[in-house]
């Protein structure tokens, strides 16, 4: 999980890639090095492991994509606002799967930010004062200082054992 997870797996493209330029590398050197063993006319296969090479690369970065986005999301700052908590219906442009809205407003109630929730039950349209912490990708993270459960209570060192703690985040 996370992006030293995605890293691990990424790591077999990683050295696939290593793997046919090492191949590349040699298929052009070797003719060079032993003529009398290796026959010259064997470059032409080289621009197969060259796809490969470019393959490679190209799934080992189709494969890290999302998680470093995410932590480079990470890196955003983190608002604290006190101002108001507003949750509304779905509107005709609402996706499929989205049972509404929940926005930060500011004390003079223009929406600080505003992100769609994914539920069966419809959101009721309220508004209520509220502390808000939030963070554009992540969401709201607490109201009035209770956690809302977008991060967790506690976070081990680099993020390793978080899959075994389920329970205590549902």
């Amino acid at each position: 999980m996370g992006f030293f997870g995605r890293l691990s797996i990424a790591i077999e493209p990683m050295l696939c890639g290593l793997v046919f330029g090492v191949i590349t590398f040699g298929v052009f050197v070797a003719p060079r090095l032993s003529p009398q063993w290796i026959n010259p006319d064997i470059v032409i296969i080289a621009p197969v492991f060259g796809l490969g090479v470019l393959g490679s690369a190209l799934w080992a970065l189709c494969v890290m994509f999302a998680p470093a986005r995410a932590l480079a999301h990470t890196l955003r700052p983190i608002y604290v606002v006190d101002g108001y908590i507003r949750y509304r219906s779905r509107d005709a442009g609402s996706t499929e799967g989205c049972n509404g809205y929940v926005a930060v407003l500011t004390d003079d109630r223009s929406v600080a930010c505003e992100w769609p929730t994914l539920g069966e039950i419809e959101l009721p349209n309220a508004t209520r004062p509220a502390l808000c912490e939030f963070s554009e990708y992540g969401g709201v993270h607490s109201i009035d200082g209770r956690s809302t459960g977008v991060l967790p209570s506690r976070m081990p060192a680099l993020g390793v054992g978080m899959h075994g703690r389920k329970e205590e985040i549902v």
